[in-house]
């Protein structure tokens, strides 16, 4: 008899057994201080491929990893076609394969888009953990997409704030977010008016360019994202992955930032928190974070079936 046929876990399924994206801590943090131990951690993690889809102005991604600790072999394939404005597809679409470690036999075919969403929300929010200013009161939100709001889910939900701020390029945008939340938010006119005072700052926008100066940012804030190359002497940066910058997968925030650590790195205990610092965490997103989240949603849907 041939091997059972793949499980088909899509978008409803996946946010059904992936409710909260605080679910995933205790496993991310596990798996992105393994991965900041070298060899020693189990993880095994290639540079992403990117192959450009000529004539369509198109990219697909490839992104396989394999943890030994979570036993997870995986590989995310995601497209990105930012240039289609009108289109009722979404700008990025992700799916994530999981295969059976033992014999790579194909377990499971999962969307992928609310596995990103919410993994990358909480990879924000273990930087943030450990990064933010000691008595954090005000949230700033930079864009009004499916990340800010799986960002404000979970940074709400694991931290208090007394004031949270969105600002987003369309203002009706921005009003409809703040209306569907669950908690008050205060729509900004300005990215500037967003940022100025604020503690903790999320940018999770389309923008090619970094839209937050860091001529706005307060002495000691907290950044998941990107700000502009100016004014950045004093700001510590937390990347996920030195291999990243290395082969030029992405820039940060030019020639006169200084990368300080991985988050693992930090969670190891290697490199120090720094919360009184100014710091920036730049994710860049990690197969292996894909894997841990995709594993976490197969065993829960096969828990329930």
């Amino acid at each position: 008899m041939g091997s059972a046929p793949p499980a088909f876990i899509g978008a409803e399924e996946v946010e059904k057994h992936l409710p909260r994206a605080s679910l995933l801590l205790p496993a991310l943090e596990a798996a992105l201080g393994n991965f900041s131990s070298g060899p020693a951690g189990g993880v095994v993690q290639p540079l992403r491929t990117v192959l450009a889809v000529p004539g369509h102005g198109g990219y697909l991604g490839v992104m396989p990893a394999y943890s030994a600790a979570d036993d997870a072999l995986t590989t995310k394939l995601v497209t990105f076609y930012e240039h289609l404005k009108d289109s009722p597809a979404p700008s990025h679409q992700a799916t994530v394969l999981l295969f059976d470690p033992r014999n790579g036999s194909l377990k499971a075919v999962l969307d992928g888009s609310v596995i990103t969403a919410k993994r990358t929300a909480a990879v924000s929010a273990i930087a943030t953990k450990l990064l933010m200013p000691a008595f954090a009161e005000v949230l700033c939100i930079l864009g009004a997409g499916v990340q800010a709001y799986s960002h404000y889910e979970i940074l709400t939900e694991l931290f208090t704030f007394k004031e949270v701020r969105i600002w987003n390029r369309s203002k009706e945008k921005a009003e409809k977010f703040a209306s569907s939340v669950h908690g008050p938010v205060r729509v900004c006119s300005s990215a500037q008016e967003a940022v100025v005072g604020a503690d903790v700052i999320v940018t999770v926008t389309m923008a090619t360019e970094p839209i937050l100066s860091g001529a706005w940012v307060k002495p000691g804030a907290h950044i998941n994202g990107r700000l502009c190359s100016h004014c950045v002497k004093e700001v510590f940066i937390i990347i996920a992955w030195h291999q990243h910058l290395l082969k030029g997968t992405g820039t940060l925030l030019g020639s006169m930032a200084e990368i300080f650590a991985e988050l693992g790195e930090v969670l190891n205990g290697a490199k120090p928190a720094l919360p009184e610092k100014t710091t920036v965490f730049k994710s860049l997103g990690l197969a292996i974070e894909d894997a841990v989240a995709a594993k976490f949603v197969y065993d829960a849907w096969s828990a329930a079936n």
